[in-house]
């Protein structure tokens, strides 16, 4: 159980030396009764208790609370705290705006999401035609004026963040309505995007029981269906299943073709999993590509503008987020933020990651050397660095934490290092494990620099939502440190962990990376994966 009423020594502490005027008491009835709080908790055991939307307000309104237009004014700015104020109050403003297009675009999508989401006229009709028919006969059948993409939650909030943004994009190229499966905690962790409705797929969806069945041996599953010959013009089924994973055949990667999207248009329903940030091979359509120039002009800010449109943490998570940043890093001068992923064990390996991340934060200079010295003056001039690690494993903060305590610093700044939480494993669909999780994404995005592991989607999301370029660390190869460390990073998009090896035009070749100037390999990748860059 949650100890939410629980003050650290540490508070109290901090309390006693430093806080000499009076303890505001802060009223909230939304948990339980009259609770008094003496400070902002210091772990997340105790940061549901702060989790209110009276704990989420600020003292001042953002002065573009719209963003440039990206969002509209059509929402109670109440049930949603985070909607409006998220990034005018704890971030730099961000270089990459909207284009007017893309504004224009959202608007009409949001008309169109209105007029034919759930609850409608128009989608009571076409869940009407989702079963029932023979598939030969459908494609004569009217299918009314809405089509349909369904996201299906898999793998880790990472992956779901990164894959729910890249089939939003899809809907938006194609003229479909997206909904959300809900099963899992979507809903506890993001505020509805879309005004006047709901993205959230109904618990009645005809094919809800069947949908965590879906895999590549599936008889509607796109991929399979080629294999089969099983689909053609004439023949197209009411609904299609997209297999968009790691371990995608070239038959389900052929969805991104031009000639098979001319076919896949016809069908009304589409059910996707996916654990693969898929935007880049988007771009290899030159039917979207044309497109998506217009609606990016800045190719590598797409997954930053997108998630804020649609992301908005919940009232619970905003006041997670917000009372931890005001807690330990708004006084900070400079705030450092470091993402540890571990993709294996075994002996000495917490050790080789910890050296490998001291390699590169004193190589790049973003953490100074220890200097030994007998006294250790502290002056109220002295710089401020807040360092934020985020980790399964508490070991790292703890080291550096014993590294940076009491001793001075080649460059004479005091370092504080803070890590939110060290669950040592991960917990995907369980709510508070999940709450934590987005709550650390944001907080390192809203560092001023960040360092993230290669190949995590939980540090992919984390930059590029801060429209940060990272330094990313190797994943090491073997016992050794890699060397270099890492690599700064000159792009802000999340990678696409996998090629996409479809093969709609010969003249690619085999090296897919090579044939778009803006489409090139990840820099943590060895040559695989592909992610949007701005031309130089």
């Amino acid at each position: 159980m949650y100890h939410l009423f629980q003050i650290s020594s540490d508070v109290l502490k901090t309390l006693g030396l430093k806080m000499k005027f009076m303890i505001t008491f802060i009223f909230t009835s939304v948990l339980i009764g009259s609770i008094f709080l003496l400070s902002p908790p210091n772990n997340f055991n105790d940061q549901l208790l702060y989790a209110t939307i009276n704990g989420s307000k600020e003292s001042k309104t953002p002065q573009d609370k719209l963003l440039g237009g990206l969002l509209t004014s059509d929402f109670d700015e109440r049930s949603c705290v985070s909607r409006y104020y998220k990034s005018s109050l704890y971030r730099k403003p961000s270089p990459y705006k909207p284009s007017e297009y893309l504004i224009s675009k959202l608007r009409s999508y949001e008309k169109l999401h209105k007029r034919c989401g759930p609850g409608t006229q128009a989608y009571k009709e076409a869940t009407k035609n989702l079963i029932g028919h023979n598939d030969k006969n459908y494609a004569n059948k009217t299918v009314g004026e809405c089509k349909y993409i369904v996201w299906v939650a898999v793998y880790g909030l990472g992956n779901r963040i990164l894959t729910l943004a890249s089939v939003f994009l899809y809907a938006l190229l194609t003229e479909r309505v997206v909904l959300v499966d809900q099963s899992k905690d979507i809903s506890d962790l993001f505020c509805e995007p879309f005004p006047g409705t709901s993205w959230l797929l109904p618990r009645d969806f005809p094919l809800t029981r069947q949908i965590d069945g879906y895999n590549k041996g599936y008889s509607r599953c796109y991929g399979t269906m080629l294999n089969n010959h099983a689909i053609t013009a004439n023949s197209t089924p009411p609904h299609l299943y997209l297999h968009i994973l790691h371990d995608s055949r070239d038959e389900d990667k052929m969805f991104f073709c031009p000639k098979d999207q001319t076919l896949i248009d016809k069908v009304p329903w589409l059910i996707v999993k996916a654990n693969v940030y898929f935007v880049p091979s988007l771009w290899f359509n030159p039917a979207f590509q044309t497109e998506l120039v217009k609606l990016f002009p800045r190719k590598e800010a797409v997954f930053h503008i997108l998630a804020k449109y649609i992301y908005h943490p919940t009232n619970e998570v905003w006041g997670m987020i917000t009372s931890y940043y005001k807690a330990h890093l708004a006084r900070a001068d400079e705030r450092l933020g470091i993402q540890i992923r571990v993709f294996s064990g075994g002996a000495g390996y917490l050790q080789n990651v910890m050296d490998q991340v001291l390699s590169c934060t004193q190589r790049e200079k973003l953490l100074p050397q220890v200097v030994v010295t007998q006294e250790v003056n502290v002056t109220q001039s002295q710089k401020v660095k807040a360092v934020l690690v985020t980790s399964l494993y508490p070991e790292y903060s703890d080291r550096l934490r014993n590294m940076f305590s009491n001793k001075d610093s080649s460059r004479g700044e005091v370092i504080k290092v803070y890590q939110p939480s060290g669950e040592r494993y991960q917990q995907t669909d369980k709510k508070i494990h999940d709450q934590k999780a987005l709550t650390e994404m944001y907080l390192l995005s809203l560092t001023d620099n960040v360092v993230t592991s290669a190949r995590s989607t939980f540090g992919y999301v984390a930059h590029s939502l801060g429209g940060l370029k990272p330094w990313l660390l190797y994943q090491p190869r073997d016992a050794s440190v890699p060397d270099p460390p890492c690599v700064r990073s000159t792009s802000i998009e999340p990678c696409h962990l996998t090629s996409p090896s479809h093969g709609c035009d010969a003249d690619w070749g085999t090296d897919s990376g090579k044939v778009l100037p803006f489409v090139k390999h990840c820099e943590d990748r060895d040559n695989d994966g592909l992610k949007l860059f701005d031309e130089l």
